[in-house]
């Protein structure tokens, strides 16, 4: 099947810079990103730039540029592999059809789940609600529903939220915030599956998701860890709701 054809998209200076801000690792075979919130990975339904829209700013002389590996939520902040030639963005791609990338998160929720450590297993049905998408927690033997697993600690709580680590061991859609909703810890800022969006006196923006680290298989050969630093609206909130402690080695990887 011949190639299809993805005409460049013209950036501005501003943005071609802004892009490039946002590189934490980079080889002769990724680029890793530090994805902000609001920006949506690929196709989104705002009329804005989208990071794959982004990609054009490291586009070499022949007209290739790099693909995304994989995908953020628009309103997730956090790292985000992209592979920079074919041979990467195929084996990559495998890897991660084989789940041999291991994520790990930093959520802010409502209040500390219970229990505070623990593995949920809770299938899950995308149903659609309007012109949004929403996944629902289902039993395991409902017709379409996803098998979902989702591992998860509490890192410090307070009397106005809880600072989790989650790692999905599956890969669906809104699996965390969809899973920490049915355990009645949902993300702060996560309207959607119910979270809310005041912590005591502080407003909450935006939705308080994070991936901290990627680990995947190298195409040279071993692993890297990616690490993304926490956005500062995140430091912020933490520091609001007394949990700011717990940040310090939370998701800790290296680059290398």
């Amino acid at each position: 099947m011949a190639a299809v054809f993805v005409p460049p998209v013209e950036l501005s200076a501003e943005e071609v810079a802004q892009v490039r801000a946002w590189v934490i690792f980079e080889d002769a075979h990724v680029i890793a990103f530090n994805k902000p919130s609001g920006l949506s990975s690929q196709g989104g339904r705002i009329r804005a730039h989208t990071l794959d829209d982004l990609l054009w700013a490291f586009a070499r002389s022949n007209g290739k540029r790099p693909r995304l590996v994989h995908r953020l939520d628009r309103d997730t902040s956090g790292v985000i592999l992209t592979a920079k030639t074919h041979p990467a963005a195929s084996f990559l791609g495998k890897a991660l059809q084989a789940r041999r990338f291991h994520k790990r998160y930093l959520a802010l929720v409502a209040q500390a789940p219970e229990p505070a450590s623990g593995d949920v297993r809770a299938a899950l049905l995308r149903a659609e609600i309007g012109r949004e998408s929403h996944m629902r927690v289902v039993p395991d033997d409902t017709p379409e529903a996803k098998a979902s697993h989702t591992r998860y600690r509490t890192l410090a709580s307070s009397g106005l939220g809880a600072l989790i680590e989650a790692e999905p061991l599956t890969g669906r859609m809104h699996q965390i915030r969809a899973h920490m909703a049915h355990l009645k810890a949902p993300l702060l800022g996560d309207a959607r599956y119910g979270g809310p969006l005041r912590a005591g006196d502080e407003a909450v923006a935006r939705l308080m998701l994070h991936a901290r680290t990627l680990r995947f298989p190298h195409p040279e050969g071993g692993e890297r860890v990616i690490e993304a630093p926490v956005p500062q609206d995140f430091v912020r909130l933490c520091e609001a709701l007394g949990l700011e402690h717990a940040l310090a080695g939370a998701g800790e990887g290296h680059a290398g």
